[in-house]
């Protein structure tokens, strides 16, 4: 191995090693409900470091939707375990989602059957749907990892969190927007707007993903993680002093 061999390879490990120890920092600041997930967006002609989890997909439906799995959310359960990359129609059983992760326009999106059931429904309006941030670069392939397997910057790191993690992001993040359905636009807002975003998540996500009544999401920029997490410490600090104070204090009512 030459020098400049070596060279890459230490700076690798160096950058391998610092996704690592973040990912060691924010799971001690927040205690997730899994370990952080790094989401990379790949445009065309972009190689993915990581293969699919598999070319089978179950039987389709009626209007010939199907996908790897019920919801592209459900990458987000399976990214805290092991690292793969996913297609466009690997997340196409679930319109919303591929709308939202720029696999979709707008009107490809409105022409789909489960988008069609939800607006008859009246579970969201079309205007809902309109104003939903999406990413605005249709990508190749999506990957999903584990954080602490990260060796470069994520577009978006993923937690699934409780509501004590939650009072600890707006602590630390007074600006922190919480959002509501659906589940998965937090990652373009995370990606394209630079915001750290939370949700309270959704019916359709949960009953796809299993996410435990008490489990929300959180997404982060990951060019941001550094300061967020810096953030997050210091709020956890401030607010053990303060539950301390206030755990000395109830005393006299016991």
């Amino acid at each position: 191995m030459s020098n400049h061999d070596s060279s890459q390879t230490d700076d690798q490990q160096a950058t391998t090693q610092d996704w690592r120890s973040l990912s060691d920092r924010l799971t001690t600041a927040l205690k997730p409900t899994a370990p952080p997930v790094a989401i990379f967006f790949l445009q065309k002609g972009s190689t993915a470091p990581v293969a699919r989890l598999s070319d089978a997909y179950p039987e389709a439906n009626d209007h010939g939707r199907t996908g790897q799995v019920a919801a592209g959310c459900v990458f987000w359960i399976k990214g805290s375990s092991s690292a793969f990359a996913t297609t466009a129609p690997d997340h196409a059983n679930c319109s919303v989602g591929s709308f939202t992760h720029g696999f979709l326009t707008l009107e490809e999106a409105a022409s789909k059957d489960d988008v069609c059931a939800v607006l008859e429904l009246g579970w969201v309006d079309g205007a809902s749907v309109q104003a939903l941030p999406r990413v605005s670069e249709k990508p190749e392939t999506i990957v999903y990892s584990p954080l602490a397997q990260a060796s470069s910057v994520p577009d978006v790191v993923l937690l699934r969190i409780n509501g004590f993690a939650l009072m600890t992001l707006k602590d630390a993040l007074p600006g922190l927007r919480i959002e509501g359905k659906p589940q998965c636009h937090i990652v373009a807002i995370a990606k394209e707007q630079g915001d750290v975003a939370a949700s309270v998540g959704c019916a359709l996500s949960r009953a796809r993903t299993g996410m435990r009544p008490e489990e929300m999401t959180c997404a982060i920029p990951g060019r941001k993680l550094g300061e967020v997490v810096l953030a997050l410490e210091a709020a956890v600090t401030l607010d053990r002093m303060m539950a301390s104070y206030a755990a000395a204090d109830g005393k006299r009512f016991q």
